[in-house]
């Protein structure tokens, strides 16, 4: 019998509709709580998802489960694409274009010093490094998709999401009134806002916080660095198949990677209507909690319990150097000047 058949298809969805089912119950419950008290979606997603562990293991649940953290990701990952066009990168200008990738290099380049600092693997340095370096939970979701996975991947993966989702929302609050305090005008606090914050949602709250103009400036800025994910992602890649099969052989681009590129080409070239983006975009969001909240149920709390403080010195150390740099940027007059 063919895998697409009718009745294979009926099975292969029965075999997924339960832990499914718990993903998106998990998820609309993380969506409704996030929408009535102000805090992180992706951050409940986790949190309850947590709760409903003992369920990861359960052979009604798993497929359904690991479906909605593997497949579900990648594909909400895709459809993120619709959330950029070439013309947010293009407003901000070639020096704040060169500024924006500079700090990404050299964030994710901290973060491999970091981790040998504190002595963890290059796998936790390239997740934390990449999700400060460009938008937070995304980014580790679709670096963690990319590299070799060990014992220890999801793991990392969870720390690193709740991490940068807790710092984002701290930023979100203390960053607008240190800048304020700093003297620095509406453009320079959103141009610092849009480089340094992590997630897309906790940019925008503080830069419209304080001020239009800020507001603007922070999302193009940020978005130019969402933008930034496919490349690194595809550098990765690169790297890994460089080291994996000698510098020869075939590499292998992801699929979800190469859609993530196809479908920001298409956004920016207009194929893709204003409502439809707008919808893909939409659906992004909920997939994404989806997955958290798939990887969520998967986590186990005293794992977690057991990284220790120098799993967090890593991720906290990556967050001030990129603060730091972005303001020594914008001091020394590389944008803005």
């Amino acid at each position: 019998m063919s895998p697409y058949s009718i009745p294979a298809l009926t099975a292969r969805g029965q075999s997924l509709f339960p832990g499914l089912l718990l993903a998106l119950t998990v998820a609309a419950a993380a969506k409704f709580l996030s929408e009535h008290y102000g805090a992180p979606v992706m951050l409940f997603a986790l949190l309850i998802g947590m709760a409903f562990n003992f369920l990861a293991s359960d052979p009604r649940c798993k497929p359904g489960i690991d479906f909605a953290s593997k497949t579900l990701l990648r594909t909400g990952i895709v459809l993120l694409g619709a959330r950029i066009t070439f013309g947010d990168i293009a407003s901000i200008g070639v020096p704040g274009l060169l500024t924006v990738i500079g700090l990404i290099a050299l964030t994710i380049g901290s973060g491999f010093v970091c981790a040998r600092l504190f002595n963890r693997g290059w796998r936790f340095a390239l997740l934390t490094g990449g999700s400060v370096a460009i938008c937070g939970a995304s980014a580790a979701l679709a670096i963690a998709a990319v590299i070799p996975h060990n014992d220890k991947t999801e793991r990392n993966l969870l720390f690193t999401v709740i991490s940068v989702t807790t710092l984002s929302t701290i930023a979100m609050i203390t960053y607008p009134v240190l800048f304020s305090l700093a003297g620095l005008s509406d453009a320079q606090s959103g141009f610092l806002i849009g480089a340094t914050i992590h997630d897309v949602a906790q940019v925008v709250g503080a830069g419209y916080s304080i001020s239009t103009e800020a507001g603007d400036l922070a999302t193009i800025v940020k978005l130019l660095r969402v933008t930034m994910l496919p490349v690194v992602l595809i550098v990765i890649v690169l790297i890994m198949a460089g080291a994996t099969e000698g510098g020869g052989g075939k590499v292998r681009l992801p699929l979800f990677v190469i859609g993530f590129a196809a479908v920001t080409a298409a956004n920016s070239l207009g194929f893709i209507p204003v409502a439809v983006a707008a919808s893909a975009v939409s659906l992004s969001s909920w997939l994404l909690v989806i997955a958290i909240s798939g990887l969520g149920v998967k986590t186990n709390m005293k794992a977690m319990l057991e990284l220790g403080w120098r799993h967090v010195a890593v991720i906290v150390v990556e967050t001030l150097l990129l603060l730091a740099m972005a303001f020594a940027a914008l001091q020394t007059g590389l944008v803005m000047g």
